[in-house]
């Protein structure tokens, strides 16, 4: 089985099973998760799920999949961009709590489904699903070709994966920037206002270790899935990458 780096990247240590520890981290940062996704990205992070959501509303899916759905933004965007049913996964339970409030609060609970669940194993039927989105999530799988792999057995022939992910900018100019900003300041402010003193180390780690561009397609390509692209965002600073399962498959 293809083995992606970013697996060998964990959270607290580089004994025990990397879901484990992912799970850890996402409860004990869960409160303050979408203030620290604002100040990282200084906002543009709603941007890039706008320009995936658009993506998804223009296929008209009856049912989504949001895989990761950590405290459910890209959930609740969907809902109030198409007339699907959304089900979101997660295997932080202190991320979906977060979660649950948004969607009530927003007045979707008749639309969004969120559970906890293993993202690497989903609890759901074979070719239950027309879409399936995941935003920064893939690199935080402990096994990456085995998740695309169970969104390609549950996704429905003809259905479309859609992936947001953060990843490395390619110019040299942004890049020593872009080094300091993840490397140094990221690290400093989520350790004061996440009180996880490793979590946003974890962070650039796990961005450098994703493969990235084609690499990150062929891996979906392995996985059974066809036409996969990436268009990078932001000066490469996110990647969007689609890819379709075959009206020809059976899995």
């Amino acid at each position: 089985m293809h083995q992606a780096d970013c697996e060998n990247i964990n959270p607290y240590h580089a004994d025990g099973g990397k879901t484990s520890q992912v799970r850890t981290m996402f409860n004990n940062i869960a409160p303050a998760y979408d203030f620290m996704n604002r100040a990282m990205t200084f906002g543009i992070d709603r941007l890039w799920r706008r320009k995936a959501v658009k993506l998804v509303a223009s296929l008209h899916p009856r049912r989504v999949l949001d895989v990761a759905t950590g405290t459910a933004d890209m959930a609740i965007l969907m809902a109030r961009k198409c007339s699907a049913g959304i089900t979101g996964i997660d295997l932080s339970q202190g991320m979906i709590n977060v979660g649950l409030e948004k969607v009530n609060k927003a007045g979707l609970a008749s639309r969004i489904n969120l559970q906890v669940g293993d993202c690497l194993d989903l609890p759901f039927d074979s070719n239950t699903f027309q879409c399936i989105t995941v935003a920064y999530g893939v690199r935080n799988f402990e096994h990456l070709l085995q998740g695309y792999e169970s969104m390609f057995r549950v996704l429905e022939p003809g259905g479309t994966l859609v992936v947001l992910e953060l990843s490395i900018p390619t110019s040299a100019v942004v890049k020593p920037f872009y080094k300091l900003y993840t490397r140094g300041i990221i690290p400093l402010v989520g350790r004061l206002i996440s009180h996880d003193s490793r979590a946003y180390s974890y962070l650039p780690e796990s961005i450098a270790a994703v493969p990235q561009g084609t690499a990150m397609t062929s891996l979906m390509e392995e996985a059974g899935f066809e036409n996969a692209t990436a268009r990078q965002l932001t000066l490469g600073v996110c990647t969007l990458y689609t890819a379709v399962k075959p009206l020809s498959s059976k899995a």
